[in-house]
């Protein structure tokens, strides 16, 4: 009988850990899935400069590529928002200086930033 009852219970045990383990591994893939899928969004806007930002997005390609060979940071302008986004990677951009482009990318709203995964340059 001793046998019995410790075998019953070491199954159970295991069984339960089993269980446990694969609910949260379905759980965790089901959230990971969800987070990359609202982050990623396409917008329309402009390739300007750091320093003139809004100010001369969609007029001043000449002053925007200017700025950034001087030394200032391509940002992206949010043509519907007027915001203006830094870009982590401004390597992706390199050919849209001044320019009017659809992008798509990751949004960090809280530090006002955006990750360039596609850059189209729209027309004029």
């Amino acid at each position: 009988m001793l046998i019995s009852v410790r075998w019953y219970a070491r199954t159970v045990g295991v069984f339960r850990m089993k269980r446990a383990v694969i609910l949260g591994a379905v759980l965790l893939s089901g959230l990971a899935s969800v987070a990359f899928a609202a982050d990623t969004t396409k917008v329309d806007g402009w390739i300007s400069d750091s320093m003139c930002g809004a100010k001369h997005a969609g007029t001043g390609a000449a002053c925007a590529k200017k700025c950034i060979e001087g030394g200032s940071k391509p940002v992206f302008v949010d043509e519907a928002k007027k915001q203006v986004w830094t870009i982590d990677n401004p390597e992706a951009v390199k050919d849209a200086y001044g320019k009017h482009v659809a992008m798509t990318g990751t949004l960090d709203s809280a530090a006002k930033s955006v990750h360039v995964t596609a850059v189209a340059v729209l027309p004029e």
